[in-house]
């Protein structure tokens, strides 16, 4: 499931936009601007993530668990560590995140 959250948000940087950082993605998704977002397992304190899938649970987005925050920042091109990203605007990526919406 990683996997697909990984390539989603590689898919999205190329063709789409995305938001960086927990503070970011809160905002998107509060604000129903998110279309998918990816959390990293390996952040801590786990305080800083922990409300993320709550909220978008409660809004209907997608969330995904990703095992590192390396492999997350990497994914957004970015060259730091990322605790969690918001896919904005999907752009080549929206089946892909419908295929991971049911999956979930």
């Amino acid at each position: 499931m990683s996997d697909i959250a990984l390539e989603i948000i590689e898919i999205a940087k190329k063709t789409g936009s995305l938001k960086r950082g927990t503070n970011e993605v809160t905002k998107a998704i509060e604000r129903s601007k998110a279309a998918f977002v990816a959390v990293a397992e390996d952040v801590s304190p786990k305080e800083i993530t922990m409300h993320l899938p709550l909220l978008a649970k409660e809004k209907g987005i997608p969330c995904i668990s990703v095992p590192s925050r390396d492999e997350l920042g990497t994914a957004a091109g970015l060259s730091v560590p990322a605790v969690a990203i918001a896919v904005i605007n999907p752009g080549d990526a929206k089946d892909l995140i419908k295929q991971a919406s049911k999956e979930e």
